[in-house]
């Protein structure tokens, strides 16, 4: 369990968790930590402890997952209170958006994982993310912002609650296609698997956040020190 406080309350059912503030804050504040470098990568790391026998699911609800788009501003404030109000008056079909959504998490978790390490990627995670993205696609527009064009999506007018993953897939593309790709990185601490950019000149970071995994591995590795010294000691 990730230890640094946040600086602003959080509701008492929610469980402590350290917080870099990113985004705006949703309905309870700052919930989630945006730390990743890209949205994609800020949905992975909603379910903490990865590696470990006991990962901590930030998603909990339907509500969550709103939330997370909301702080992100994955989505419109009008497309927020539409989900919301789609989470209240169903909420078993909600649920059920939510599982899609973390499923669309865990293919782009393995996608980006394999990425930052060299690795294969696997057929199934990948054709899993292609096809949110192929989904995504048919929304996207181009538009004009001043003296320039873009693209941009197609407001939600009927609600759809895979949006939200449909926002991640396709930040998950944009970045693999990107030269930033190179710069996918996996935290080195122990059961972490936290997803980030790294963008240090040296491309040598190693942890989501030297506060907390850095220091973990640093404090480790002094006590082994002291250990092997004072058994040493009484040799």
């Amino acid at each position: 369990m990730r230890s640094r406080p946040p600086k602003h309350p959080q509701p008492c059912h929610a469980r402590p968790t350290r917080v870099r503030f990113g985004g705006i804050p949703a309905r309870h504040g700052f919930r989630f930590e945006l730390s990743g470098g890209r949205p994609c990568l800020d949905f992975v790391n909603t379910l903490d402890e990865r590696l470990t026998d006991r990962p901590v699911e930030r998603l909990r609800q339907f509500g969550d997952l709103v939330s997370w788009a909301a702080q992100t501003q994955a989505i419109s404030r009008q497309e927020v209170a539409m989900l919301r109000r789609y989470g209240l008056n169903r909420p078993r079909a909600a649920q059920a958006a939510l599982r899609r959504a973390t499923m669309v998490r865990e293919a782009i978790f393995a996608v980006c994982s394999a990425a930052s390490q060299r690795r294969n990627i696997a057929g199934p995670a990948l054709a899993a993310l292609a096809e949110s993205v192929s989904r995504a696609a048919r929304r996207r527009h181009i538009q004009r912002r001043g003296n320039r064009f873009a693209w941009g999506w197609q407001p939600m007018t009927r609600v759809d609650p895979d949006l939200i993953l449909m926002r991640a897939a396709w930040s998950a593309a944009d970045l693999l296609t990107s030269p930033a790709a190179d710069r996918i990185r996996q935290c080195a601490g122990p059961g972490c698997a936290w997803l980030f950019l790294d963008t240090s000149k040296n491309r040598s970071r190693r942890w989501c956040d030297m506060t907390v995994c850095g220091n973990r591995i640093k404090a480790r590795r002094f006590y082994a020190k002291r250990k092997r010294s004072c058994a040493a000691a009484y040799r």
